[in-house]
Parts: C-alpha cells; structure tokens; sequence
C-alpha cells in the first residue's frame, strides 16, 4: 500500500491509500483511503472519515479536508447511509448527509463517495467514462438490491448496456470473518435461488445454524447477472477484509467502537 497523490500538507499527518490495480477511462479517478493518517485518536485512529461515530467533530472536519486536499481539490459529498437502495445525483450543490446508500454524478470535480467499516463498497463507471457512481452494499442493501439500482442508473445516465459498466469492489469482511444467521442466507435465496448463491455460503465449522458468508463473492454474482463483465478489486482473498487488516482498515465486527474510512470516483 502506498499513496498515489502527492503528500499532504506538513502540518497533519499524510494519509496512505489502498493501492487501486484498476484501468480507468480518461479522465476518471479513484481514491480508497485506509486508517493511516489524519488527526483522530484511539479508537478511531487516525484518518476517520464518519461523522457519526463519536469522534471528535473536529477531527473528522480536519480528516475531511486532508482528504478534499489529496483529491486535489475534488470534493467528497459524504452521504446518511441507511442500508437500502436510494440514489443521491450529485452536484456541486449537494450537502454532505443526504439519506442514500449509493450516488452518480456526471458533474466534474464531484467525487460519489461511500463510507465504510465491514460492508461492501462499489465503484463504478461506464467505458467512456462519461457518468461515476457509487454504492454502499452491506448485507441488506445487496440482498435488496443497491447494486441493481446502481448498475441500471449508470445505464441509464451514459446510455449504455451494462457490459460497458467498469466495476471496483473495495475492502470489505472477508468469507472466514463474516458470520451470519439463516436470515442471511434466506434473503438471498429469495433473490437468486439456493443453487446460485449456495458457494457463498459455508457451514460454520464450530457454530451451529451459523455461515460464513463471501459479501464480495455475493456481489459479483449480483454483477454477472446483470451482465457487467469487467470487474476489478476485492477478489475475497484474506488481502481484502476489513477484519484480518486491522492495521490498515476500520472495522466494525472486529472493534465496535471505530472510525470509517472510504472510497471516491470522481470525473476531471
């Protein structure tokens, strides 16, 4: 992991970011910030980006800006994530706290960006790089279909087919870290069927009526459906969960009590 921009000014410590292995159309950019850096402290250090979560407001205005300075000077619009399947379009007008679990712009210097600490976030363009979106998936909103919204907006906005939409999964809880009841299991089968979704499920090796469920695994299947044929980023390894990096990453399920950190697309 390394940064990809330049370093942040002197006087607040640099954040670092998730190293990004995805081919963008000209003009687009991508950003996934990790907890390194910034001004927050324990148990939310250090660069915490949600507002929400009980850190000092101060601090996440002063992570915020840090950020807002590495994107050089592209504004994030943080939204009210709920779990569930709204779409803010944004401008340059858009207040930060819109109630929403995904965005699109076509407006340039406007960075969609999604918060997280376990769950699932997407990125998401078309081959021409005309529309960014992007879309909080925890269980809920995937199983209710945050990632269908998302794909079909972005067709919509660039008028395109869904196999000319480029997708980035991020970090999220991994397949041996995120444990779920039959709840879980149950919403996805109404959607995709027990065959299609049972090689996301594992039987819990010492929990009875427990799995052990792949998020990003689940999203791509969500994806190939919808005939999104590039996509690039969490592959479910242990690299990419939230839980196993607690160096690097915030995590929920792991700590409670933590900060947030987040991914940005944005158009020049």
């Amino acid at each position: 992991m390394h940064s990809p921009f330049d370093t942040a000014p002197s006087s607040l410590p640099a954040p670092l970011f998730w190293l990004m292995d995805w081919a963008l159309p000209a003009g687009v950019h991508a950003a996934c910030t990790t907890r390194v850096g910034g001004v927050s402290k324990t148990p939310f250090d250090g660069f915490n980006l949600g507002d929400h979560v009980h850190d000092d407001p101060q601090a996440v205005d002063e992570n915020r800006a840090l950020l807002q300075a590495q994107l050089g000077g592209v504004r994030p619009v943080f939204l009210n994530q709920v779990h569930g399947v709204d779409i803010a379009y944004l401008d340059a007008t858009t207040p930060d706290g819109i109630k929403a679990d995904a965005c699109l712009t076509q407006e340039a210097k406007v960075a969609c960006t999604i918060m997280v600490a376990d769950c699932l976030p997407l990125l998401l363009t078309d081959d021409a790089g005309q529309v960014v979106a992007a879309a909080h998936a925890g269980w809920r909103g995937l199983a209710a279909g945050v990632i269908e919204q998302t794909v079909r907006a972005v067709c919509e906005q660039a008028g395109v087919a869904a196999a000319q939409v480029q997708v980035w999964l991020g970090p999220c809880i991994g397949p041996d870290a995120f444990e779920v009841g039959d709840d879980v299991q149950v919403a996805f089968i109404k959607h995709g069927g027990a065959a299609e979704v049972a090689h996301y499920f594992k039987p819990h090796p010492t929990h009875a009526g427990k799995w052990l469920a792949d998020l990003a695994g689940l999203a791509r299947q969500r994806l190939q459906a919808l005939g999104v044929t590039s996509v690039a980023g969490n592959n479910s390894t242990h690299e990419w969960c939230t839980v196993s990096q607690s160096s690097r990453l915030f995590s929920y399920r792991r700590d409670g009590v933590t900060g947030r950190f987040a991914v940005c697309i944005w158009r020049n």
